[in-house]
């Protein structure tokens, strides 16, 4: 069995399933201040791991995570577990675990398993290769998707996002002068809590809606 942290109200807009990036677990400060700022907005979360993040917390060191296929079969099983508890289900995630959750999204929605897809900062590229892009399955998504993403993103600034062809089923939430992590530089007159704040409003909406 999955071990989750749930946070938010029984009675919720949604129930959002949320993965964690490729270096920092389910209780990052990250992931804290976004469960309790999604709770004030009606979400009800459960954070999880995948089992290499999993492995860290109870064995120590760093093991690196498997291939991408292993942790899109890890998040099929997390839906499967939350399924039929009442609340419509939505799926999403921080950096690589919103890539994940994007990459199951439209067989879940087919099913009529989900009702929508989250991502908090998306690695629309890696690290310094804006070549290798991670769009191609974004082109045609039916499931109904909200990116939350920094202007200044390293993984997929607005600049650069402006020039890829995302389906009309994606809406992106632009947070001025954020970056991954949704930090901004103090000459900007933001900071990475307002924004944090900023996209919990953001998803609220968009899972009340959808």
């Amino acid at each position: 069995m999955t071990a989750f942290l749930t946070t938010g109200p029984d009675h919720c807009v949604g129930h959002l399933l949320l993965a964690h990036g490729a270096g920092a677990g389910m209780t990052s400060p990250f992931f804290e201040a976004m469960a309790e700022q999604l709770a004030a907005h009606g979400v009800r979360t459960s954070r999880f791991e995948f089992n290499y993040m999993a492995q860290r917390r109870t064995a120590g060191g760093k093991r690196p995570p498997p291939k991408v296929a292993s942790l899109m079969e890890e998040f099929r099983s997390v839906v499967a577990e939350r399924t039929g508890e009442g609340a419509p289900i939505f799926i999403g995630g921080k950096s690589m675990g919103g890539r994940v959750a994007s990459m199951v999204a439209d067989e879940l929605f087919a099913g009529q398993r989900i009702k929508g897809l989250v991502c908090l900062g998306y690695p629309f590229h890696p690290p310094g290769k804006p070549q290798s892009l991670r769009v191609g399955h974004l082109e045609g998504m039916a499931c109904p998707a909200l990116i939350v993403q920094g202007e200044r993103d390293a993984l997929g600034s607005r600049a650069e996002v402006a020039g890829y062809a995302l389906s009309p089923a994606i809406q992106v939430e632009w947070l001025a002068d954020g970056d991954h992590d949704f930090k901004a530089r103090k000459s900007s007159g933001f900071s990475q809590a307002g924004h944090i704040a900023a996209a919990a409003e953001a998803v609220g909406r968009f899972m009340a809606l959808s």
